[in-house]
């Protein structure tokens, strides 16, 4: 869902600058007839960030050799507590600029297949959507608090079409046949009985068991991908044609059941019932086994019900 930025803020902004200086580009130039601005999606990655995969608008202007891509999934990775805060939505995002082959080159690198859709757009909806990507993409507009279910980096495709379209783009939900919960969207895309699937249950905790509208399918990549294919606007199909970009075997990546929660829980068991059948021999009490469950019963409690707090950003989104 997210990309990955390495280099510091101050860095990327200086850099960005330099780059579109490089390129004299306007902010006000316009986009010739030979423009086209599709959505970018981008499989799963193996690290707890790129677990949902990734969304993106490309723009691409032969005319004015522009064939940029516009990343609101950009992030600082040296963020302190980054798992953490990823986890409970607490990052901080921002749109990014970068050369479509820079792009790329991170998803050949992984073998993760990309998918790009072109928008059904004439040249006056094209001009509109690029000077609000351009406009959001100033310092003073780029930032956002992620939201892990309610603002993200595919949610914004979405939102910013909506914006920009207004009640002209219309999304059909009739296509989702079946009713999931947000717990459920989300496990699709991680490992059953892997840690980042335990950390992201006890951190998100109940709320995310509300089923979700078709529309709130879209904070994952792969669902604006599906809904974009039964999106129109101004009655026609708003995706012109879709294509493949990089070909890569959609994967899930394994582990060793050693490292699993499921086998420290059931190492865990055993070790309770070996105390347990002693203390039981021995018609005596191990106390401290009694602190720990019930220390651990209403820490796992207040975890669970945590989310439901008002300063939780997911909660006041919608």
């Amino acid at each position: 869902m997210i990309r990955a930025l390495r280099i510091p803020f101050r860095k990327l902004y200086f850099l960005n600058l330099l780059w579109i200086a490089f390129f004299g580009f306007s902010l006000q130039a316009q986009l010739s007839d030979n423009a086209q601005i599709s959505i970018i999606t981008c499989d799963s990655g193996q690290e707890l960030y790129s677990s949902f995969g990734h969304s993106a608008f490309r723009v691409q202007d032969t005319a004015q050799g522009i064939n940029w891509v516009y990343n609101y999934g950009t992030f600082d990775f040296n963020t302190p507590n980054f798992y953490s805060k990823f986890a409970k939505g607490k990052l901080l995002y921002s749109l990014s600029v970068s050369k479509f082959s820079d792009f790329l080159f991170t998803y050949e690198l992984e073998n993760r297949w990309v998918k790009e859709q072109i928008l059904n757009l004439n040249l006056e909806e094209q001009n509109a959507l690029f000077q609000f990507l351009e406009n959001n993409r100033k310092p003073e507009n780029r930032d956002y608090k992620y939201d892990f279910l309610f603002d993200n980096c595919a949610t914004k495709l979405p939102e910013v079409l909506k914006k920009v379209l207004g009640n002209s783009i219309e999304f059909n939900g009739e296509h989702l046949k079946n009713h999931y919960t947000f717990r459920d969207l989300i496990q699709q895309n991680l490992l059953t009985n892997s840690w980042s699937s335990f950390g992201i249950d006890l951190a998100l905790g109940s709320v995310i068991d509300r089923e979700a509208s078709p529309e709130e399918y879209m904070f994952l990549p792969k669902y604006v991908m599906l809904q974009m294919n039964n999106t129109t606007q101004s009655q026609s199909p708003l995706v012109l044609r879709e294509r493949t970009v990089l070909d890569y075997n959609e994967k899930r990546f394994g582990g060793n059941f050693g490292t699993t929660p499921l086998f420290w829980l059931l190492l865990l068991l055993l070790f309770t019932l070996s105390i347990s059948y002693i203390d039981l021999r021995n018609a005596t009490r191990s106390r401290w086994l009694d602190f720990f469950f019930i220390s651990d019963y209403w820490i796992c409690r207040i975890t669970y019900f945590l989310p439901m707090v008002p300063d939780r950003p997911f909660i006041n989104c919608k």
